[in-house]
């Protein structure tokens, strides 16, 4: 898996909840979105890692899991997460939303409502999350 692979995966994944959420499965649309971040964060760590490097063992460790908050410090990117969301505060809502995703959500029951708010706050063209990351991949 490259940075490349993540970046389609990331635009992969925001497709498939689009459907999912089309289709009435929102539970599945809500779980998939978190997806769609957490693959544009890796795509960021992956940016920062060098040929040939031997990566640090706690970043590869921080780089091995699901939290979308520990992901952006790991990336490097919580700096300017925190400038953008001083400078936008619309952004800084949809950030709000979209931390709040957890991998266990697949066990969760997610409402149309909860769904729609992931989706918006991820792909919201001009204060979405990954219109931001989209900066750093």
């Amino acid at each position: 898996m490259n940075r490349n692979d993540l970046k389609a995966l990331s635009v992969a994944r925001l497709a498939e909840a689009r459907l999912l959420f089309k289709g009435a499965h929102y539970a599945g649309a809500y779980y998939l979105a978190g997806y769609v971040v957490e693959c544009a964060l890796k795509a960021c760590i992956a940016k920062k890692t060098r040929r040939y490097e031997f990566p640090d063992k706690k970043r590869v460790e921080d780089s091995w899991n699901h939290d979308l908050t520990r992901l952006t410090i790991t990336a490097g990117l919580f700096p300017s997460l925190d400038a953008e969301m001083k400078t936008d505060s619309k952004f800084g809502s949809n950030w709000g939303v979209v931390k709040e995703w957890k991998e266990v959500s697949r066990y969760a029951s997610i409402g149309e409502a909860q769904a729609r708010d992931l989706l918006a706050a991820i792909s919201d063209r001009r204060h979405g999350v990954l219109r931001w990351l989209r900066r750093f991949w």
